[in-house]
């Protein structure tokens, strides 16, 4: 099961693991395999063939992280955040918990 209180371009902060208390940019979301990948998080060294576009080599990659140990950041309180629904102008949006503004 996907968690969707995490979406492309957020803003989240690893709460478990290696990486805790990075926060980083959601880069992409698989949902069904439930993890996300995030900019700067669990970067792990990749050897790379050459390529015409790529000169190969070890490379550091971003590499994906599971969406339950990443929770959104909230830039007000500057800790990660619970996500609520609520409605802005008469729409569904996704609401911080610790803040009440909309992600």
């Amino acid at each position: 099961m996907a968690i969707a209180r995490i979406r492309k371009n957020d803003t989240v902060i690893v709460i478990s693991g290696a990486s805790r208390g990075k926060t980083g940019t959601v880069i992409s979301v698989d949902p069904k395999a439930g993890t996300a990948v995030v900019g700067g998080v669990n970067v792990h060294k990749k050897a790379m063939k050459r390529t015409e576009k790529n000169p190969g080599g070890i490379v550091d990659r971003e590499m994906p992280i599971r969406l339950s140990k990443l929770m959104p950041y909230d830039a007000d309180k500057k800790a990660g955040t619970r996500v609520k629904t609520g409605e802005k102008e008469g729409k569904k949006a996704r609401v911080s918990v610790k803040s009440g503004k909309t992600l």
